[in-house]
């Protein structure tokens, strides 16, 4: 029933688009919490490379689902979904606004989607294994051999070309005998218990946002991303912590393979690819209401969404 559903305002877009800022306004606008839909500011700790929200950037509004897990536990989307559920429904129940912000697009369309998730344990071993090959033979070594398993998972995850999730495909078959597609197919889609407002950023000149995520790795760097990533050089990773771009970039650095301005270049061109790699996955998307940050003001962002 429509009139029983949550009213929500979701923001997504690429990395340095602004979400963060707008999804603050937009919360103290119309008395709402802010949910995070970010697969990586979910671990303590890593607040530099994650570009989490400072206390003072928050500016008084409530976030939820960052900074509580550990970073030697892994995390799947599933979790994701049942926290976010129940954190959506109590902020709800106390009369406040839930908006949903974040970038990774997997997260929010599950949540949203209302799906139901075969648990397929991970195979931390047989991950780790995977990663490293990525790493030596790069992502067209991973989907030749997700195609040879998994033909139509691996034509889906060719446009995104995502690595985290071309493993996660392999290792659930390798896990399971089952393939990612017939877990999707058999997974049941409920109808959502959302009415969503969804807002995306994104800039008319790609160029104007590649800029931005250039001052954006720079600013880290002034605030101490070295140092921060350094911290976690020898901690034990779980396998999902271990893919947050920023730290293992970096590590070259620290192993004395590189200097630093070499891994920082290489650290701007990972995260241009993954914006480039999640606008991909929103644009799909024909319900998003886009506004163009080259083109709005902060005033006129706010007043358009």
């Amino acid at each position: 029933m429509a009139d029983k559903k949550i009213p929500m305002i979701c923001v997504v877009g690429p990395t340095a688009s602004g979400k963060t800022a707008l999804s603050i306004e937009l919360a103290k606008r119309f008395n709402g919490e802010i949910v995070s839909a970010d697969s990586m500011q979910i671990y303590k700790g890593m607040d530099i490379a994650t570009a989490k929200p400072t206390l003072e950037e928050q500016d008084g509004v409530i976030h939820h689902l960052m900074d509580f897990w550990d970073v030697d536990k892994s995390f799947s989307v599933a979790q994701y979904c049942e926290l976010a559920k129940q954190t959506i429904l109590d902020i709800h129940n106390r009369g406040k606004l839930p908006v949903l912000v974040g970038g990774t697009g997997l997260y929010v369309d599950s949540l949203i989607d209302n799906r139901t998730f075969v648990d397929v344990d991970s195979n931390d071993e047989l991950r780790a294994t995977l990663q490293k090959e990525y790493e030596q033979f790069g992502v067209e070594y991973l989907l030749s051999k997700l195609r040879a398993v998994d033909p139509q998972s691996a034509q889906a995850l060719d446009e995104t070309r995502n690595p985290k999730r071309i493993i996660r495909a392999i290792e659930v078959f390798e896990t399971t005998g089952v393939t990612m597609s017939q877990h999707n197919a058999n997974s049941k889609l409920e109808d959502s218990p959302y009415k969503v407002l969804k807002i995306g950023l994104t800039a008319t000149d790609r160029q104007f946002l590649y800029d931005r995520v250039n001052l954006r790795v720079d600013i880290m760097v002034e605030n101490g991303l070295v140092d921060e990533a350094k911290s976690f050089l020898d901690l034990n990773l779980s396998s999902t912590s271990a893919m947050a771009i920023g730290h293992k970039e970096l590590i070259p650095y620290f192993k004395n393979e590189a200097d630093l301005n070499f891994c920082l270049e290489n650290l701007k061109m990972q995260t241009r690819r993954y914006a480039k790699r999640q606008l991909t996955w929103f644009r799909k998307d024909k319900s998003i209401n886009w506004l163009y940050i080259d083109a709005l003001g902060k005033d006129e962002l706010i007043s358009n969404a």
